[in-house]
């Protein structure tokens, strides 16, 4: 889970194109301070707030919300049967889960995300407490902007590309597009080639959209596991990275854990950082042995991508292929610049199957990137490089 409580700034607005958020919690206190923070925000308005799930399904239509903030225990119909149903309704809504850090709320997120909820944010125990509510206020916001501007990207129609005149075209003559013309998330991204050593360990790093991804990634890896040990990051919450492990075990059906400090890492397991913790890694005799942290946050995030990945290099060198999945933010792209730089690889999430094209897309800029492909195609690639093959 992010804990940055800087703001990015917002992109340009007008009325006409605010992102609008419908706010659906039965805490009126709750409802009063997340309408009061959009309203706030330049690129955004309260386009209705409603007390129970019911309110949110009967009044769809005619609020037209992009986005929904649903709270997951309310009375009459709760967040979880409401989700479907808005759904239903409108496919295109983001829908983002807000709920309190208790298992059950957590189980609760997690089946959410399988159908069809955009992403999920806990909420602080009591209002009062003011870095956790600054806290959760930071990230709601973004969430909000990032998972909104992404859902409205999809449903827009695409820009119609120039057209030759009709005698140029007909003559066969290729007319170039000028540079400026070019929109600059479409420029070829530079790519490296795959580092000669093999590599002896995986390195993931996730944020938001992730678990998701990663429960579609191990689920096809189980080559890759066998023989070499996985450490994931994934921006998440205590309790959350709880239920994320137990998730993970049954994608991949073989052990996964939350990591616990000095565990000797071994072949044949998945290790996650644990919420609220970073996760690094360190010598320990011939062996290599799990390293947990109580730090500041690292670009704004605890548990943070980069300290596994720059920790990795001290222990495995340049034998290590990491991957960057779908994320807000640019974390992981530091710590795989050095990872690169010492003769390891870096496999990051495309555009088109991220929820949020934030990290792997800082890496793919960045041009470390040995390959950024669909999800659906990094499990099959990790396998071949994982036997040998590092083209």
């Amino acid at each position: 889970m992010s804990v940055a409580l800087t703001k990015s700034p917002p992109p340009a607005s007008t009325r006409q194109d605010k992102l609008r958020v419908m706010v659906v919690d039965d805490s009126v206190v709750i409802r009063g301070m997340i309408s009061r923070w959009i309203d706030a925000e330049p690129d955004m308005e309260v386009s209705a707030s409603l007390r129970t799930g019911l309110d949110a399904v009967n009044q769809l239509d005619r609020v037209k919300p992009d986005v929904a903030v649903l709270d997951i225990e309310m009375p009459e119909l709760d967040g979880i049967s409401a989700l479907p149903q808005l759904l239903a309704k409108k496919r295109d809504l983001v829908i983002i889960m807000a709920s309190t850090l208790t298992r059950r709320n957590a189980e609760i997120s997690f089946k959410a995300l399988s159908l069809g909820a955009s992403d999920y944010i806990p909420k602080p125990e009591s209002t009062r407490e003011a870095t956790a509510a600054e806290t959760f206020h930071h990230d709601l916001i973004q969430k909000i902007r990032h998972l909104g501007a992404r859902a409205r990207r999809r449903t827009s129609p695409a820009p119609s590309p120039p057209v030759a005149p009709a005698p140029e075209r007909a003559r066969g003559v290729s007319v170039p597009v000028q540079p400026a013309a070019v929109p600059v998330a479409h420029l070829p991204l530079a790519r490296r080639p795959f580092g000669v050593l093999a590599p002896r360990v995986l390195l993931i790093g996730s944020s938001t959209g992730g678990p998701q991804a990663l429960m579609t990634l191990v689920a096809d890896i189980g080559p890759v596991i066998d023989r070499f040990p996985v450490l994931i990051t994934q921006h998440m919450p205590p309790t959350f990275t709880t239920i994320l492990a137990e998730h993970l075990a049954r994608a991949s059906r073989r052990p996964a854990h939350e990591a616990v400090d000095g565990e000797i890492v071994k072949p044949g397991r998945i290790y996650l950082a644990p919420g609220g913790r970073h996760m690094r890694v360190v010598r320990h005799g011939a062996e290599t042995a799990i390293a947990l942290d109580d730090g500041p946050p690292v670009n704004f995030c605890k548990p943070a991508v980069d300290p596994l990945f720059n920790s990795a290099i001290d222990v495995w060198q340049g034998s290590i292929m990491s991957v960057i999945l779908t994320g807000m933010g640019s974390d992981g792209m530091r710590g795989g610049k050095e990872i690169v730089a010492a003769g390891g690889s870096v496999i990051a999430q495309d555009e088109a199957t991220s929820v949020v094209w934030g990290m792997p897309g800082a890496a793919a800029n960045a041009g470390i990137c040995a390959a950024v492909l669909p999800l659906n195609q990094i499990a099959p690639k990790l396998v071949r490089l994982f036997s040998g093959d590092r083209s």
